[in-house]
């Protein structure tokens, strides 16, 4: 069974460097990344690659907390919130895992939280 810790702290470490190879290690070949449940993914781990750099956040500017919703043997579904300096979000990822722990399917919500 893949635990999706390792892989989250890959990704977190990957959202705050911004390095190729960071991000890259992450997924497989053949991965597909939905920025949203149903908007067109990026295909492939060089598209993703690309797409992540075309919307990176800069290095340390949020902070990530999650804890599983759903773990089984292949696919973890994750519930978070991301809080930047002006805003916050809700999130739940379905990761998708192939059996070397890389991710082969990943897709996200996320939700701005209303500001009072």
């Amino acid at each position: 069974m893949v635990q999706p810790r390792p892989w989250i702290e890959g990704y977190v470490r990957a959202w705050n460097s911004n390095d190729p190879d960071d991000i890259s290690a992450l997924f497989t070949e053949d991965a597909v990344y939905y920025t949203e449940p149903y908007s067109s993914p990026w295909q492939g781990r060089d598209a993703i690659v690309s797409g992540w750099l075309a919307h990176q956040d800069k290095p340390g500017d949020a902070t990530f907390e999650w804890h599983p919703v759903c773990v089984t043997e292949d696919a973890s579904v994750i519930q978070g919130v991301t809080t930047y300096p002006d805003k916050t979000y809700s999130n739940l990822w379905v990761i998708r895992f192939a059996p070397d722990g890389r991710c082969r399917e990943f897709t996200e919500w996320w939700m701005l939280h209303d500001v009072k």
